[in-house]
């Protein structure tokens, strides 16, 4: 009878062992926190307890499902918070930052459907100094312009991203109005990538359609339902259209990993700064490198020249442009918890254009401003 227990307990170990490996739930997370510095906001000098100066605090649950022949059911919910108060982000969504439900094959690629990034902040983001892995929020481009950032999610959104083929990848997304009228507010993508070697490139295209739309009397927008939320997207840039193409080159040479970056955005019947129904257009040209002093200490430095152009201008005479200097130093104290510090300098040209660096609380009462942050982070 002892022979056959153990037998028996020995069976029902690895069955559950077979389960187990056969369907997952991860619970993940990242809090990021720190003492912030900006020379100006408004006209005075600000000293700030900042959550998410370099990475957005965050926690998830992401889990898989082993459905056989290289198939797995996916998911992933994300959430967005302030470390300082606890309040959630991206506009009180209980999980702002992700939400999808998708099929994984290890031959076809991956299909999901629900809250996501676009194909640009998954393809082009990564070579930019406005990456996670880089600067993340302080070096974004002008008011996030080109949404390398991904200050803008996109809902009721199906993307589908392949598989690597010998370096190469590409995806796809588009994000249905829900709403009577196919077309208002709605968002679609498109980028791939290519690896070898030393050299990592990668191109894509965003476009969303009606998520400025208002309704006939102008008292609130038309599709609240849609692709993009307007409230959560208050203060930065809207339009009835949104167009950026975006691309990038990253190049390892031992230690260090240099990097270019160049995106073009345009905002069509729009009202930010102060046009009338006019349009906005913006380039970016970023450069960047990070450097690898031990397998703990890195540092990095980013330079980006916006040059953009008004049409239909009421309020400005010239043209705003900007230029930036990011610079950032990031200690690991173990593969899960580092300190950083990051300094940001803007100046802005142009009739009553300011600076406004995106995180910096404010924008600046002339046309420079400087931050800076030290801070720490920890993943779980």
């Amino acid at each position: 009878m002892k022979k056959i227990s153990i037998a028996a307990a020995c069976v029902t170990a690895f069955a559950a062992t077979s389960a187990y490996a056969q369907h997952s739930v991860t619970l993940y997370g990242l809090i990021d926190t720190g003492i912030a510095y900006t020379n100006n906001v408004g006209g005075s000098g600000r000293v700030a307890l900042a959550s998410g100066n370099i990475s957005g605090s965050r926690f998830g649950l992401r889990g898989s499902e082993d459905l056989g022949g290289g198939m797995k059911a996916i998911f992933v919910l994300e959430n967005g918070f302030s470390a300082n108060n606890g309040q959630l982000g991206q506009n009180g969504r209980m999980f702002g930052r992700q939400a999808y439900v998708g099929l994984s094959s290890s031959a076809l690629g991956t299909v999901t459907m629900g809250r996501q990034y676009d194909d640009v902040v998954d393809f082009v983001a990564p070579l930019s100094a406005a990456s996670g892995t880089f600067g993340d929020s302080g070096f974004a481009h002008p008011y996030d312009n080109d949404n390398l950032q991904h200050s803008v999610r996109f809902n009721n959104a199906v993307k589908y991203t392949s598989q690597n083929y010998g370096g190469f990848k590409f995806g796809g997304m588009y994000a249905f109005s829900n709403g009577t009228d196919f077309a208002l507010n709605r968002a679609y993508s498109a980028a791939a990538s290519y690896h070898y070697g030393p050299l990592t490139a990668a191109a894509g295209y965003l476009q969303t359609n009606g998520s400025g739309a208002r309704t006939a009397s102008g008292t609130a927008f038309a599709n609240t339902g849609g692709a993009v939320d307007q409230a959560e997207v208050k203060g930065n840039l809207t339009s009835d259209v949104q167009r950026t193409v975006a691309a990038g080159l990253n190049y390892v040479v031992g230690p260090a990993v240099l990097g270019f970056v160049y995106s073009h955005s345009q905002y069509h019947d729009t009202s930010a700064f102060g046009l009338n129904n006019g349009s906005v257009r913006f380039d970016n040209y970023e450069v960047n490198g990070m450097y690898n002093f031990t397998p703990a200490l890195r540092a990095g430095l980013a330079y980006t020249y916006t040059d953009a152009h008004l049409s239909g201008a009421t309020l400005y005479g010239a043209d705003p442009k900007w230029n930036q200097v990011n610079a950032i130093a990031r200690y690991s104290l173990s593969k899960r918890t580092e300190l950083y510090a990051e300094a940001m300098y803007q100046h802005a040209t142009g009739n009553k254009n300011v600076a406004v660096m995106y995180n910096a609380g404010g924008a600046s009462s002339t046309g420079n401003q400087i931050m800076g942050a030290v801070g720490m982070l920890t993943r779980f």
